[in-house]
């Protein structure tokens, strides 16, 4: 196993538990064994091999499909957004489905392509693609549907597939998508007043702190070495899930932030590497290449939601509503983050294993313990 994705989750885990003892004491109770829960998932997970993710993968796409399918029928909203229908609501399991078709993407596309090769395979992948975000699109959770394209369009670069070709692909499906971004946005409204409170941003700001502004003022509050998780501070929507980085950093201060940045970059960096150390193993087996996909897309799982999420908390993007992962309270996006990063961990460890002894021996950043 790789030890710097192993400090990488506990970094972020026990920021999470900071933040959130900050932002909501009462929530800790319930969110520390879930925490410690996710961890040991990974560990559990990630003794697998890629082979089996891969041969699993078509059906853990397809029960995430039904999944999707059921929250347009049964599905329920939240208080704060009654509006929408993303969570399934089975007594003592509640979860949301979305968060686990993002790592049934992953699987699917990583098990096709290694079966299947790249070579004329444009369409199939898009399909897939299309099919599961537009399922997600229309409950409506847009923030979540524009990660599950963007990640699609990643996997098939990962994969190999041309860039030109991926270009041609996004341009068309865009101007498909001009006559049905006005209806969609009359349909749902409350995502139109998130936009145009977006720009209009300046002139509510000077009548009060909205929600960025109430984050950025915790982000100041914390200075350096931070509050810590019973210093005074004010309560607003959303701060222990979509602007749980305020209060990380009211708690933490620039240092805390600090980490949990460079424990993303190191979950960047060790799934570059895999992907990296998997082009140096030669003969290319089928299985190598589909434990590089996973590794590159389950990384971005993690990482390009953690930007999207970052760059919320910052007001350079819009409100989308989507969580930290490994971080914010919620126990979908926490095990599901936890099962990518057992994928990252296991598509390591197989790449190693197929390394000759100098490779592996050459390898500065993997760090590993079996």
């Amino acid at each position: 196993m790789s030890v710097q994705l192993l400090i990488a989750q506990v970094l972020l885990l026990s920021l999470g538990m900071l933040g959130i003892a900050a932002a909501d004491p009462d929530k800790i109770l319930d969110h520390g064994p879930k925490a410690l829960l996710a961890l040991g998932l990974t560990l559990v997970v990630a003794r697998l091999r890629p082979r089996a993710f891969l041969k699993v993968g078509p059906w853990v796409w397809v029960v995430t499909l039904v999944l999707l399918v059921l929250v347009h029928f049964i599905g329920v909203g939240t208080a704060e957004s009654s509006g929408t229908k993303r969570w399934l609501n089975f007594g003592v399991i509640r979860f949301q489905p979305s968060e686990m078709a993002k790592l049934g993407l992953v699987l699917m596309l990583a098990s096709f392509f290694a079966r299947r090769g790249v070579q004329n395979k444009l369409i199939s992948a898009t399909g897939m693609i299309l099919l599961t975000t537009g399922l997600i699109f229309w409950e409506p959770d847009l923030g979540s549907s524009v990660l599950m394209f963007a990640l699609g369009i990643i996997l098939m670069y990962a994969a190999g597939v041309r860039i030109s070709n991926i270009s041609g692909f996004m341009l068309a499906l865009g101007l498909m998508a001009i006559p049905v971004a006005g209806i969609y946005l009359e349909q749902h409204p409350y995502i139109k007043e998130r936009l145009i409170g977006y720009q209009t941003r300046d002139d509510v700001t000077a009548q009060g702190l909205d929600q960025i502004g109430m984050a950025h003022r915790d982000l100041r509050m914390g200075g350096i070495p931070g509050q810590g998780p019973d210093g005074p501070r004010y309560n607003y929507f959303g701060e222990h899930t979509d602007m749980i980085v305020a209060s990380v950093g009211f708690t933490s201060g620039l240092l805390g932030v600090a980490m949990l940045l460079f424990a993303y970059w190191l979950i960047v960096a060790t799934a570059l590497d895999v992907a990296h150390l998997a082009s140096r193993v030669r003969p290319m087996t089928p299985e190598i290449h589909g434990a590089s996909v996973m590794a590159i897309g389950a990384m971005f799982m993690i990482v390009g939601q953690a930007f999207v999420n970052l760059c919320v908390a910052a007001g350079i993007f819009p409100v989308t509503g989507v969580p930290l992962p490994l971080v914010s309270y919620g126990f979908s996006s926490l095990l599901t983050m936890s099962m990518a990063m057992a994928v990252i961990h296991s598509a390591m460890r197989e790449v190693r294993r197929h390394l000759p002894e100098q490779s592996e021996n050459d390898n500065p950043v993997a760090l590993s313990a079996d």
